[in-house]
């Protein structure tokens, strides 16, 4: 009688699981338009690679592959687009086919995919790491995340889930959250899809919008200030990770009035009381989803009320987001192991033992937690340029002059040692175009980049004029300037 093949042992705790990627054997990717939100993966994970549509690094990032020709397609609309394009093109299939171990293709990461992704993905034979399509989706719709929300006890702002037809119903449905209100639309980019109304005339700028959907939501507008936090459901419970702030709406970074523009990670952020209530709440909602069949990655934004010091969610993302490369290069992530690696061990057939009540402990002591900055820097102004030159990725600094210069090539943000120094990776390259809302690229530093009053600082107002100082552009002279317009303004985020 043949032997049933022994049971793999189970991992014991962090040294366990760091030794068990360091020595992984399985190939692993990360397939989107950059390689941003995971940022230095590839130094935890043997056998980790970034499969991009934008070559951020010049050909000089020994484990970012990304296709030489293009293949014809049509204009990408959004980040599934970018995700489809790249399983599609023989350069990418050869790639995975040319690295594949004991005849297995490994295992795939996205920031964004949709069941053709999926389909895809399963024709080269790769395993998503992630629930399905279908069930982020419903997740990421912000009236559904009201209601797991409710099941998980964690308190929103005010609100009413309703149709709108018109004016006159909106002030009826929302007459008990007075006359300052926040409406959202279920899916989408808060700088989009988030419009605050006071006033006839104001609802009317949004009302197509507004009245297209079948169920929005329409909140109390409150003197809030954003915040986020990225934890993941493992078997074993939720691992909630620091809370940061949020830049949202600066005119010098976005065009888009409750656009994400950036973020922020440093001890004393926020009261204790309030770190407190937002790792429970998130703990709370994590738990929750596991109940609803999510495992994996997350990011919660919550909505802090200056006048009560409340805690209020926001919305949740069901992935690796913008805020994911600060979270896992922080101290704690570094002691420790990135968020990512636990994320990914859900998808490792392997079993292993942890404490995360230990580990959430660990992570929320101020003494584990350094202080951080990024800045995504897009396009302000309406208009549609052509780039004749961009600016490398890597380390830039800056002297006593407010003058920026090129220090050296690097991959991501561990390489900066000062407070004159900050890592650059650049979206825009030389011969695209630049559009309203388009996005230039990252900058990431250490210290702050806010007062404590929520303003932009000296500093961070000087690294973004000395940064879009590096970029030189004219006028588009060879193209459809109309079409493109129509075409690309307002596009998407591309992380």
């Amino acid at each position: 009688m043949a032997k049933l093949p022994k049971e793999p042992k189970p991992l014991k705790g962090i040294p366990d699981i760091r030794r068990f990627f360091y020595k992984n054997e399985t190939p692993i990717y990360f397939l989107s338009a950059t390689n941003f939100n995971l940022l230095g993966a590839d130094e935890w994970i043997k056998g980790f690679k970034f499969i991009c549509y934008i070559e951020c690094f010049d050909g000089l990032h020994p484990n970012v592959f990304s296709p030489k020709e293009e293949m014809p397609h049509e204009e990408f609309t959004s980040i599934e687009d970018i995700s489809n394009y790249l399983l599609e093109h023989k350069e990418v299939a050869d790639y995975i086919k040319s690295r594949k171990k004991d005849g297995k293709a490994g295992k795939v990461m996205f920031l964004m995919f949709d069941e053709k992704t999926e389909k895809l993905a399963k024709k080269h034979g790769l395993d998503v790491c992630f629930p399905p399509a279908a069930m982020r989706n419903f997740m990421d719709n912000k009236v559904n995340t009201n209601r797991i929300a409710e099941r998980a006890n964690v308190p929103c702002v005010p609100n009413v889930l309703t149709q709108v037809k018109n004016y006159k119903d909106l002030c009826k449905v929302s007459k008990h959250l007075g006359t300052d209100l926040v409406v959202q639309t279920p899916y989408g980019d808060s700088g989009h899809t988030t419009f605050f109304i006071s006033n006839e005339e104001e609802y009317n700028k949004y009302s197509k919008e507004i009245e297209a959907e079948k169920e929005v939501k329409v909140m109390k507008w409150i003197n809030c200030r954003g915040s986020a936090i990225e934890a993941c459901v493992t078997r074993h419970g939720t691992i909630v990770a620091p809370l940061m702030t949020e830049l949202v709406g600066f005119k010098e970074l976005t065009p888009y009035k409750g656009g994400w523009c950036g973020n922020e990670i440093y001890p004393n952020a926020f009261t204790s009381s309030i770190r407190q209530k937002a790792k429970n709440y998130t703990r709370q909602f994590g738990d929750q989803l596991r109940e609803e069949g999510y495992k994996g990655y997350f990011e919660l934004d919550f909505l802090i009320d200056q006048d009560t010091n409340e805690v209020y969610l926001g919305e949740l993302n069901p992935r690796i987001t913008g805020a994911s490369s600060i979270t896992n290069h922080a101290v704690f992530a570094l002691a420790d192991a990135p968020l990512f690696l636990f994320h990914l061990l859900e998808w490792m057939d392997v079993p292993y033992e942890l404490s995360t009540k230990a580990l959430n402990d660990r992570w929320s002591r101020p003494e584990n937690i350094d202080s951080w900055s990024q800045l995504v820097i897009k396009h302000t102004d309406d208009s549609i340029e052509h780039v004749t030159e961009a600016p490398r990725s890597g380390i830039y600094k800056m002297d006593e002059k407010g003058m920026v210069t090129f220090s050296r090539m690097d991959t991501h943000r561990r390489a900066v040692e000062q407070e004159n120094e900050a890592f650059y990776l650049r979206i825009t390259r030389k011969g695209d175009y630049l559009y309203e809302g388009a996005d230039m690229g990252i900058l990431v530093m250490r210290g702050r980049l806010m007062t404590d009053d929520f303003a932009l600082t000296k500093r961070a107002k000087d690294w973004i004029t000395a940064i879009k100082a590096q970029y030189k552009s004219v006028e588009p002279t060879n193209m459809a300037t109309t079409e493109y317009r129509e075409a690309e303004i307002g596009g998407f985020k591309m992380m």
